[in-house]
């Protein structure tokens, strides 16, 4: 792994560790064509999974990728799995399904997101930035820990982040921004990357004795996805007063990166054996880095579980019965 860096791409990640992909499942949040779940389930593909489960909001945007991965891999099953994440009860729909189609999942990749949407609120009254690129995972999560658990040890959940975090902790004394009246798209987005690495954090700590590894992705900055659909020009300097004000840190305007070498840290933490002792680790540039205290604080995580918990209605107690 320490070869890998900046400008590695997939294919390079999938040639060293794929074959440990051959006969698991993997399910994946967000495989909408041209973005990063549907590359990263491409390039698995390569090694033959045993079975592929692809979430996204509608089925004509996840086809191509269905049909790529059976060309690739005929004998891997790919299913589409509807999922809505800033609805929780579509969350535990899809989750559902889920269950009811396979005993166990070796990899949960928790890729889906949105950054800088206009203002609003799901159906239970939360910003929808957080709900979705947090709570709505933080749900499916507990929902298909059972199937995890039953995997055994070496089974793996990704959370993609972002170096966005950096722009803002977690704001717990007013994370829904006074009910919509003081939204900022940005905080909204840097919040909600925040929350990622700390549930990454508490996930990695209770699920440790069950030999369920954690680890939160930091992609890099990829230009062409969905993602920035509703970021025409992407304003650096607002992004550095941003973190300025939240932080004290200026932001630094980060260099692009391709798809395929935006999904290459992914797969290192969903591939590689050299993570297995470090689970709740972030990664960026295919390497383990350091976050800021916010992001990685035992205490924070634990109130952000506990508080995530309350949002999304009930413990999230893994391995309880």
């Amino acid at each position: 792994m320490s070869d890998f860096n900046f400008y590695t791409e997939g294919q390079s990640v999938i040639e060293r560790w794929g074959q440990s992909i051959q006969g698991k499942t993997v399910a994946i949040t967000g495989t909408s064509e041209r973005g990063l779940g549907a590359a990263t389930a491409i390039a698995l593909s390569k090694f033959q999974p045993s079975h592929l489960l692809l979430l996204a909001r509608n089925l004509p945007r996840v086809q191509s990728v269905l049909d790529s991965v059976k060309e690739i891999s005929p004998q891997t099953q790919a299913t589409f799995i509807p999922i809505e994440l800033s609805d929780f009860d579509f969350v535990r729909k899809a989750a559902t399904q889920i269950l009811g189609l396979v005993d166990k999942i070796d990899i949960l990749i928790n890729n889906a997101g949105v950054m800088a949407i206009p203002s609003a609120k799901n159906n239970n009254g939360i910003e929808r930035t957080l709900a979705i690129n947090h709570l709505g995972h933080f749900l499916f999560t507990k929902m298909l820990m059972p199937a995890i658990l039953d995997a055994g040890p070496g089974a793996r959940i990704v959370n993609l982040s972002s170096g966005a975090y950096k722009m803002a902790p977690f704001d717990f004394g007013d994370w829904n921004f006074s009910d919509g009246k003081t939204y900022d798209p940005m905080a909204a987005y840097a919040q909600s990357k925040t929350a990622n690495i700390l549930f990454t954090v508490g996930l990695a700590k209770r699920a440790e004795k069950y030999g369920v590894q954690a680890f939160a992705v930091h992609p890099g900055f990829i230009l062409g996805t969905s993602l920035v659909t509703h970021l025409p020009d992407i304003d650096f300097a607002s992004m550095d007063a941003l973190s300025r004000k939240k932080t004290g840190f200026p932001f630094e305007k980060p260099s692009p990166k391709s798809l395929e070498q935006g999904i290459s840290t992914t797969l290192v933490a969903v591939l590689s054996p050299d993570l297995a002792n470090q689970s709740g680790a972030y990664l960026q540039d295919c390497q383990v880095c350091e976050t800021r205290e916010y992001a990685h604080d035992g205490n924070l995580a634990d109130q952000l579980w506990e508080l995530s918990e309350e949002l999304v209605g009930g413990e999230f107690q893994i391995g309880a019965t």
